[in-house]
């Protein structure tokens, strides 16, 4: 039985750790509806290459804040909480419980722990920022804010443009390091539980990178890019397209790589950023409170019991 007054349940973890097959059999168990933790699903026409719950599984359980923008639009994590925080009240009234899925750990941390106020960007710091970055790179830009805010460096990759310019503008404009305005008041005293899945062996969560980013390109991912280049109003450095795996075939495309070529190349790099992404998301992981479960020796019945444990009392 669920633990009574609790306002709601977070199952985090790492790209491809198996959170969508697991919150679907604790919907077997539990009154629930999923609300998405996750910064890609939230754009339309972006599917394959998200891993978005299909057709079926969102009409067996209802979910949340997925194809909410499209993907020239953006999305923030201030915005999430705002989202997330109405959402948990309307579950709660029904009488089900909220359980928010998902592997974008800053709209976590910042659910749990609160948002300062950050400013809006001001387009000259954002065009200087970008002009700097054509000039000497996204790796010494990265370095750079190692320097004023180290919190935040540790957590993104050196390539990771689209974090590293928003960390480097708000320090700019503030003279604050973006890791000062992670700090504000708990959401609305909400009551929760998070639990995570850990894979115990790096090797395990590889494979499964791996092998899911195959079924990806099997199941058109490609094509899927291919589709969003040919709208005309979308360009790489959105957002959007900076999504693991689009960022990678759409540079392929750019390159005019064809064939086993190109699928290969975006095969493997694009498996290697999500292995990157994964090893963050675990990072982030480390510096919350949580029920941890190891997931590479429990098939799923098993886990759905251990996280039921995780969530009673």
């Amino acid at each position: 039985m669920v633990t009574p007054g609790l306002d709601w349940v977070g199952l985090a973890g790492p790209t491809a750790s198996g959170k969508t097959a697991l919150a679907l059999a604790l919907a077997e168990r539990l009154p629930l509806e999923v609300v998405s933790v996750d910064s890609a699903l939230v754009y339309r026409g972006m599917d394959i290459g998200t891993a978005k719950p299909s057709a079926a599984e969102r009409a067996a359980v209802p979910h949340h804040l997925i194809d909410l923008i499209e993907p020239t639009e953006a999305y923030s994590a201030a915005r999430f909480v705002q989202d997330a925080t109405r959402l948990i009240a309307e579950i709660r009234a029904r009488g089900r419980l909220p359980l928010l899925v998902g592997g974008t750990m800053l709209y976590f941390k910042a659910l749990i722990d609160g948002l300062d106020e950050i400013p809006a960007t001001e387009p000259a710091v954002r065009a200087a920022l970008e002009a700097e970055a054509a000039e000497r790179g996204w790796p010494a830009l990265h370095a750079e804010l190692a320097q004023v805010d180290p919190v935040t460096a540790a957590r993104l990759h050196a390539t990771d443009a689209q974090r590293i310019q928003r960390a480097l503008e708000v320090w700019r404009q503030t003279g604050r390091p973006l890791s000062a305005f992670h700090t504000g008041p708990r959401s609305a005293g909400l009551s929760h539980r998070l639990i995570s899945l850990e894979p115990q062996e790096r090797a395990w969560l590889h494979a499964r990178i791996d092998q899911r980013f195959t079924q990806m390109l099997d199941a058109g991912l490609l094509d899927e890019v291919r589709g969003l280049r040919a709208r005309g109003d979308l360009q790489p450095g959105l957002a959007s397209m900076r999504c693991v795996g689009y960022r990678q075939a759409w540079e392929a495309l750019d390159a005019g790589l064809q064939g086993s070529a190109l699928r290969d190349d975006v095969a493997n790099r694009g498996a290697a950023a999500t292995r990157q992404l994964a090893k963050r998301q675990l990072t982030w992981l480390r510096g919350m409170a949580r029920a941890s479960l190891p997931i590479d020796r429990l098939n799923t019945p098993a886990l759905c019991d251990a996280a039921l444990q995780a969530i009673s009392p």
